[in-house]
């Protein structure tokens, strides 16, 4: 027998939207400039433990984000691209990053989602297979 799993529900939503996809939980945080390659998703912070992976269409979590206030250029455009997370699920609030979306939603039409979640649902979200977002913020996690 199947249980259903669970919604989490957020703390806050920073952007709202519907989102779904497999679950990118980061080790570290993640400055989107210099960090990410826009053209692609892929991590390109030599330094940064998942160097190499793509974030292109994943829930990506990460605790908080990594400065840099040009990190919310580098999300509208990749959002533009089509290269951008389903969605971002943080611990943390990141105003650049809400800013990127905001933004990327006005001249695009392609806002990526935001939630912030209490830090004691974050390992349960971070050991998710695939997770998706509902317009009010529920995270469903499988």
């Amino acid at each position: 027998m199947t249980v259903a799993p669970n919604p989490v529900l957020p703390q806050r939503v920073v952007v709202a939207g519907e989102a779904s996809g497999a679950v990118l939980a980061l080790d570290e945080p993640l400055s989107f400039w210099g960090g990410l390659s826009a053209e692609d998703g892929r991590v390109i912070d030599e330094h940064h433990p998942q160097v190499g992976a793509c974030v292109t269409g994943t829930v990506l979590v990460m605790r908080s984000g990594r400065g840099s206030s040009s990190a919310s250029t580098v999300l509208a455009e990749m959002a533009r691209l089509g290269t951008a997370p389903a969605a971002i699920v943080m611990i943390d609030a990141d105003e650049i990053l809400a800013t990127g979306s905001i933004v990327a939603d006005e001249l695009y039409g392609r806002a990526v989602p935001i939630v912030l979640v209490p830090e004691a649902d974050y390992p349960a979200i971070t050991a998710a297979t695939t997770a998706t977002l509902t317009l009010d913020g529920a995270l469903t996690l499988t």
